[in-house]
């Protein structure tokens, strides 16, 4: 008598997708479901009541602004720091790689308030720039230094990978027949890189607006000027105003979802087009 069986690999296949629905729907899922469903405990009008108030309004126009300008500067500053480290040879050069992890093991509360000493008005750099009237601390200019701060990592890591895989000899057979350095640039390696580029701006500018530990002390929390979302969602929980911190959470969610959502869609579209 021959009795059926299941080929291992589809046994695998769905301990392995069980293991991942759960995971996904306990840790992703049911909270984020909980937080939609607390939002509407006040009702659509409630929410929209709440984002009314010039004083959340100013902060989710800053939070996404700051957002915005420090990915497109981790981008490119980003980029710099992968190819450097990718392809050029100089002395010390493991230290500094070792230190570009830096900002994801530090404490985000050290970084803020050693970015604060450094760069207030009695600061090392600071002081100089306050000279010529230029003020960082305290001002929406330190917000965007503090989240380039922890958000470059993520572009580097994301491309340096996709870097040292690219072969040289792409670069030699466009430099053989004649294209200039920007064309070999923009032609022949910016294709291979861009959904990298993508990926990495993605996870910075995501990090960048629910940052809240190195934002809070170089910000100085100035309502209406240098207020953050993630510090008003602290306050009104203070405050025990739970529905209003859930939906201004919700907004922050929903916003950063769709943005992503954009990238990975670009991201999908460049990828197609490399295979």
């Amino acid at each position: 008598m021959l009795i059926e069986t299941r080929p291992y690999k589809k046994i695998h296949f769905g301990i392995s997708l069980g293991l991942t629905v759960f995971y996904s729907s306990a840790v992703v899922i049911i909270p984020l479901l909980g937080l939609f469903f607390h939002s509407l405990g006040i009702g659509v009008s409630g929410i929209l009541e709440v984002f009314s108030d010039a004083r959340i309004l100013s902060a989710l126009y800053l939070s996404f602004s700051v957002g915005i300008i420090s990915a497109l500067i981790n981008l490119f500053v980003g980029f710099l720091f992968a190819w450097v480290l990718v392809r050029y040879n100089f002395p010390f050069k493991k230290l500094f790689d070792t230190l570009i992890d830096l900002p994801f093991t530090l404490p985000t509360a050290v970084a803020g308030i050693a970015l604060t000493t450094i760069y207030s008005q009695k600061g090392i750099i600071g002081s100089f720039f306050d000279t010529w009237g230029i003020k960082i601390a305290y001002t929406p200019i330190g917000i965007v230094i503090a989240l380039v701060f922890i958000g470059f990592p993520f572009v580097v890591r994301t491309v340096q990978p996709v870097i040292e895989e690219l072969p040289k000899e792409l670069e030699e057979s466009a430099r053989c027949l004649g294209a200039t350095p920007f064309q070999t640039f923009y032609k022949v390696l910016l294709p291979e890189l861009w959904p990298s580029l993508l990926a990495g701006t993605g996870m910075a500018f995501a990090r960048g607006i629910g940052e809240y530990g190195s934002v809070v002390f170089i910000s100085g929390n100035i309502p209406g000027k240098t207020e953050i979302l993630p510090l008003l969602i602290v306050t009104k929980l203070e405050q025990y105003e739970y529905e209003k911190a859930t939906s201004i959470a919700l907004v922050m969610l929903l916003t950063s979802f769709v943005f992503m959502f954009l990238i990975n869609l670009l991201q999908e579209r460049a990828s197609k087009k490399l295979s």
